[in-house]
């Protein structure tokens, strides 16, 4: 990790734990559900969470320019990215949010030239942290004030590998033909982006996603996973960049380290 990173990693992961807490405040005391623009659900949560980050990340002397998905909803998105910027889901996996099943995630990440260098994936109804910034960094947290733990991408089990894919957006015809050349012995359904951080943390080896989501969805988890040792890659192996028109993604494939 950079110099430069290191005080920033930190300035995340405090917007990330306060976003969590103004997020289980919602959790606990009852919500309801709307509906934005494409559909998608949203609730009071995704805007308490993104008012607690930009007050730290807007508030910091880095001067460092913010895209979130809330804020994009309302003012729209910059028609070029700049260099370097902060990208934020404040509640990815609203749906799971909704359904109670605690499996939603605050992502926080730094992108720099289409790269996320540094990310924060912070899952509120754990109190556990996964939080990188640059090659060999990736660690995760219990609470605020535990002993970050190291963890690293593992390479696959002769026996086969285990497959990490979405609660809420599978499409498991696609998903059965993706996998038909590989040897699969178990599956692990998750939501949000926690699916890249039991790839980093060698509990699965592979997370297809076939279908389209946002860049904010993705980079927290990105910078996680390549931390780890794992990569991130477009369907067809290219490298998977940041600061797309529409700031959209295809499909893509994460994946643990490569076979020996």
């Amino acid at each position: 990790m950079t110099d430069d990173l290191t005080p920033l990693l930190a300035l995340a992961r405090t917007a990330a734990l306060r976003a969590g807490e103004a997020v289980m405040t919602v959790y606990r005391d009852g919500f309801e559900v709307r509906r934005k623009s494409d559909a998608s659900p949203v609730t009071e949560a995704d805007g308490l969470a993104e008012q607690a980050i930009l007050a730290l990340l807007e508030g910091h002397e880095s001067a460092i320019p913010v895209i979130t998905e809330e804020r994009a909803e309302i003012e729209g998105l910059p028609v070029e990215a700049p260099p370097r910027f902060w990208l934020v889901d404040p509640l990815d996996g609203t749906k799971e949010f909704i359904k109670r099943n605690g499996e939603f995630t605050v992502n926080v990440a730094l992108v720099e030239h289409g790269r996320p260098v540094l990310g924060v994936v912070h899952i509120p109804a754990q109190d556990l942290t996964y939080a990188a910034a640059g090659p060999g960094t990736a660690t995760r947290q219990r609470g605020a004030d535990g002993t970050p733990e190291p963890i690293a991408a593992r390479r696959p089990p002769p026996e086969g590998i285990t497959v990490a894919y979405s609660r809420s957006h599978a499409d498991q015809g696609k998903l059965d033909a993706f996998l038909a050349d590989y040897v699969v012995r178990e599956h692990k359904v998750a939501g949000s982006a926690l699916k890249f951080c039991i790839v980093a943390e060698g509990v699965a080896d592979l997370y297809p996603r076939l279908g389209p989501t946002m860049e904010w969805d993705t980079a927290a988890g990105q910078a996680v996973l390549e931390a780890a040792g794992g990569s991130v890659t477009t369907l067809d192996g290219a490298p998977f960049r940041y600061g797309k028109p529409g700031f959209r993604n295809t499909g893509f494939v994460a994946r643990g380290l490569p076979k020996a």
